[in-house]
């Protein structure tokens, strides 16, 4: 490889970062506002949970799609269109005067939150398989970050220049600009490149999208697994995402300065956390195949026990429940990294975009409607009891479904390395 493209591709990686980052911020910032906005269209808990299931259903429903544009397509074009959906959708939800409009354009902000397949499969033809953990680790610490950037515009910026609104114009405006840098700074590579079969290939075959590779994706098993434990993990998430700033003013007495002095250091080790699990999942990949799914359920294990003691921690106790959610934060993420990196373990080049994107389609198909519970437990009970229930039984599953793909992957990932072999001697 030479140097030149070893530092381009670092450059990609870096307008990647920043699409992320600024894509999250926009995303992720509206659970920090939740008070504000709710407070503005005079809403219950039951019907802020439908305005962010919106988003979530739409971006469910049209991932099959992006999925197979990215495997027929240019990638980077594609990603700098959703670029551009992301800031005009975005500035049409801040144009809302009433609820019913208001649920209507935050719904159109999901058709761009089912873009990143794309993203994951081009890095992925840049970078081989020993390091795409950790790249994924990095590019995943904008999704932390910019949560943790949302919350500063939300709390700190946000009444400081005329409300929520303001904002979301700053942040789609944002979109609009990455659309630009995307469209004319990335370059797409050929799939498949990065492969070590493939390593000291001057020029190499065009793979293209094929309905028979496709149909492959559910023959392998790991991938059962990978769909089970996507279907349940990212309920945890959206729980947190969109009521946990509510759950700590609310019930556990936080005023705005203390809820950002409290989740900043916990959110900023979040972060971390996404490159630690890349980075130890590339380490144990190198010394069994087995080592990405030993990281995740590590991560999803000991994260469910830290935040049940968390959230358990008597109200006085802020110091106990900071610590708590600190540790909970470093082990939330530690599957992140590897889920992505595993699916393109087990999957050829051409279908990995369609792979990605059935992964994020069944995981969105229940966790899109993990807000209307939430909002609909917490009515009837109260937050804890929903935050914890939803959090800690949605772990507890994607454990047991880890533990299956400790008995399939093996096999699935030298099937691939079988695969490539083939393919390169043919070439």
């Amino acid at each position: 490889m030479s140097r030149e493209h070893s530092r381009y591709r670092w450059f990609v990686v870096a307008i990647f970062f920043f699409f992320m980052l600024l894509h999250q911020t926009d995303k992720l910032m509206i659970g920090s506002l939740q008070v504000q906005i709710t407070d503005d269209f005079d809403i219950s808990n039951t019907q802020w949970g439908l305005i962010n299931s919106g988003a979530l259903i739409v971006a469910t429903i049209l991932y099959p799609i992006w999925g197979y544009l990215y495997d027929r397509f240019a990638r980077a074009k594609l990603l700098s269109l959703a670029s551009f959906i992301w800031g005009a959708t975005t500035w049409l939800n801040a144009l809302a005067r009433n609820f019913g409009v208001f649920l209507a354009t935050r719904a159109s902000t999901g058709i761009d939150d089912s873009s990143y397949p794309g993203l994951y499969t081009l890095v992925a033809d840049y970078f081989g398989p020993t390091l795409r953990g950790k790249v994924y680790g990095l590019l995943q610490l904008a999704q932390p970050i910019g949560y943790l950037v949302g919350m500063i515009l939300a709390l700190m910026v946000a009444p400081a220049i005329g409300g929520w609104r303001s904002v979301f114009f700053i942040t789609g405006s944002l979109g609009l600009v990455i659309a630009l840098f995307i469209f004319f700074g990335v370059k797409e590579m050929p799939r498949g490149k990065a492969e070590p079969e493939f390593e000291n290939m001057a020029e190499m075959q065009t793979f293209k999208f094929s309905w028979a590779e496709a149909a492959q994706i559910f023959r392998k098993r790991t991938m059962w697994f990978i769909f089970l434990q996507g279907f349940a993990g990212v309920f945890p998430w959206n729980v947190i995402t969109y009521f946990f700033f509510a759950y700590l003013e609310r019930e556990r007495g936080y005023d705005a300065g203390s809820i950002l002095f409290t989740m900043a250091p916990v959110i900023l080790i979040l972060a971390s956390g996404y490159f630690i699990g890349g980075a130890l999942g590339d380490f144990a990949f190198k010394r069994t195949k087995k080592g990405r799914i030993l990281v995740s359920s590590t991560g999803v294990a000991a994260g469910a026990i830290l935040f049940y003691l968390a959230i358990n921690t008597p109200i006085e106790a802020r110091t106990q429940f900071f610590i708590l959610m600190c540790l909970t934060a470093v082990f939330m993420p530690l599957s992140s990294a590897n889920v992505i990196a595993t699916v393109y373990d087990v999957t050829v080049p051409e279908v990995r975009s369609t792979a990605q994107a059935l992964e994020y389609f069944i995981e969105n198909g229940g966790a899109a409607f993990a807000p209307i519970l939430t909002g609909l437990i917490a009515d009837a009970i109260d937050l804890k009891t929903a935050i914890l229930l939803i959090c800690i039984v949605a772990w507890g599953l994607c454990f047991f479904f880890y533990l299956g793909a400790l008995f399939t992957i093996d096999k699935d990932t030298a099937d691939l390395r079988r695969q490539m072999a083939q393919r390169a001697e043919a070439m």
